[in-house]
């Protein structure tokens, strides 16, 4: 058995003071030892963070004895080591960036499928498979046959919904890495006029863990420093090519020039002949990182202190 456990996780419910709230979680987590990153909002919480399994389970129990988070869905996956090398836990105005503050997910959603249930619904011949990922997430994997969007990041989703129009008719299922922008991109199609709209409950990962990832093909893009992960177990498949060469491969890198770090799949040999950069133009550039043969690149960790955040002084 494996001594780490990875957990990723989201809930939408309300936190009255959520500054409070955020200092209180980032103390929790320094007395774990837990790293990675949290996210705290008014509308909820969200986070993937990595530690020692038994100060991962102590933390689930912790969360889940709060009423607020009593229904809160971890996916977890065991690991060998940590999977990310600092701690913050940081206030925002959302949990995840999306453009679309006023929906509430809590209050009215797509209706979640579990893993056994999407794998029941997602053939079926009225049924559309709809990615609300990146599109450097989807590039490296995706569902078989689903419909992708063109979008940088999550908070241009909305912008895209007026292409979906056609698909008004039939029933749309949403799904993501672990399930929390699928809530708030479920909601907006219902409120845009869509009438059956699904979503895969516990994202791409947790249908992984429980189905196997059956149809899920290449990998699943993750944040942190593994950068993607195998999830299909039954008929995996290899999807993307090397930028350089175009040769299949689904080993992602970031560039090694930090001014472009574009994020794209690049074959070993090719990561060596161009030192981890996308283009001539990157691999010269006197910025250019050292490659370091992963193509991940943790942001500069001197000054790091796990302490920073906690703002607040005791009440005299």
């Amino acid at each position: 058995m494996k001594d780490y456990s990875i957990l990723l996780y989201y809930c939408y419910s309300p936190i009255a003071d959520p500054e409070a709230f955020r200092e209180e979680h980032h103390l929790l987590c320094l007395e774990l030892n837990l790293l990675g990153r949290i996210i705290v909002a008014a509308e909820g919480l969200n986070g993937t963070v990595s530690g020692l399994r038994e100060d991962c389970e102590k933390y689930m129990a912790t969360v889940k004895a709060d009423p607020r988070f009593k229904d809160i869905d971890f996916k977890v996956e065991p690991s060998e080591q940590h999977v990310f090398t600092k701690l913050h836990v940081r206030y925002k105005p959302e949990i995840v960036h999306s453009s679309l503050k006023h929906l509430a997910p809590q209050e009215k959603t797509g209706i979640h499928l579990s893993p056994a249930d999407f794998k029941k619904m997602k053939d079926q011949e009225d049924v559309v498979l709809l990615d609300v990922r990146s599109d450097y997430e989807h590039l490296v994997g995706k569902f078989k046959n689903a419909l992708t969007l063109d979008i940088e990041n999550f908070r241009d989703f909305p912008e895209k919904v007026a292409e979906l129009e056609p698909l008004k008719d039939k029933k749309v299922i949403t799904y993501c890495t672990g399930g929390v922008k699928c809530e708030k991109a479920s909601a907006f199609l219902l409120e845009q006029g869509f009438q059956n709209v699904y979503q895969l409950h516990g994202g791409i990962i947790k249908y992984g863990l429980e189905e196997g990832g059956e149809d899920f093909e290449g990998k699943c893009y993750v944040f942190d420093n593994r950068l993607t992960v195998d999830v299909n177990r039954v008929n995996p498949k290899v999807i993307s090519r090397c930028y350089i060469c175009q040769e299949p491969s689904d080993r992602m890198v970031n560039c090694a020039n930090p001014t472009c770090n574009i994020h794209v799949p690049m074959c070993e040999a090719c990561g060596a002949t161009m030192e981890g950069a996308c283009s001539d133009t990157c691999k010269h550039d006197p910025e250019k990182r050292p490659y370091n043969g992963t193509g991940y690149y943790q942001k500069e960790t001197n000054g790091y202190n796990p302490f920073k955040g906690l703002y607040r002084k005791e009440k005299k």
